[in-house]
């Protein structure tokens, strides 16, 4: 009775299509989730995201779990993800992708994942960083270490949404931090972020990341931004 009432209150609704979810459905109902711009890069060696990093750091795979169009079903869970206040949903769909990613988990000896680190004064404003909730569930389903805590941002960065390709660059030079080495050395590490456009901000990452003795890294965004086609 108090879950009905609380239904009536606060109606359980689907973050894409704004319908009513069923008991057995979780923030996506199973519609969307079936019409989802799934790209299938786990399959797909040199892939557009692979090639996106080609010649600029040297990253094992890079792959994503969906395409990202202006106003379509990706940018509404993109934008539940930074702005709902409801890290559970960045949960809910790091252990969905983590579903596909089992295989190709083992294929590439990946050991752990770690999430692209939000500075702390955007942490405190925002409350919960929503690539690290991405990054627990996938562990979660994938049985993996989760190395988030080990990563820091050192400088708190603009935003980089109207930004050029250099300026991004520019803006993420030299912000992120190991800070402890041991647990990153000859380990193969997914680095998770949700949503990838130039790749600035991963290759700031990767390239600390990489300093260290016999790391290895692929990633995985929740989303692709292509912005070749």
């Amino acid at each position: 009775m108090i879950k009905y009432l609380l239904q009536l209150i606060y109606p359980n609704t689907c973050i894409c299509c704004y319908n009513h979810l069923v008991d057995t459905e979780n923030f996506v109902c199973t519609l969307c989730l079936l019409e989802l711009p799934a790209t299938n890069y786990h399959l797909k060696p040199n892939n557009d995201l692979d090639k996106l990093f080609w010649g600029r750091v040297n990253i094992e795979r890079a792959i994503a779990l969906l395409l990202y169009k202006k106003g379509g079903k990706t940018a509404k869970i993109l934008h539940a993800l930074k702005y709902s206040d409801t890290p559970e949903i960045a949960q809910f769909l790091g252990r969905y992708y983590g579903t596909f990613l089992r295989e190709f988990i083992k294929e590439n000896n990946i050991e752990a994942v770690a999430a692209i680190p939000l500075h702390k004064k955007k942490l405190y404003m925002r409350g919960y960083n929503q690539s690290e909730k991405l990054a627990v569930g996938l562990a979660e389903t994938l049985a993996i270490d989760n190395l988030s805590n080990f990563l820091i941002r050192t400088k708190f960065t603009e935003t980089q949404t109207q930004k050029s390709r250099l300026d991004r660059s520019y803006n993420v030079n030299k912000v992120f931090e190991v800070i402890d080495v041991k647990m990153f050395e000859n380990k193969h590490v997914l680095l998770i972020d949700d949503v990838i456009t130039t790749g600035a901000t991963i290759d700031s990452c990767v390239t600390e990341m990489l300093q260290i003795n016999n790391c290895k890294v692929s990633v995985a965004g929740l989303a692709f931004a292509n912005l070749g086609v």
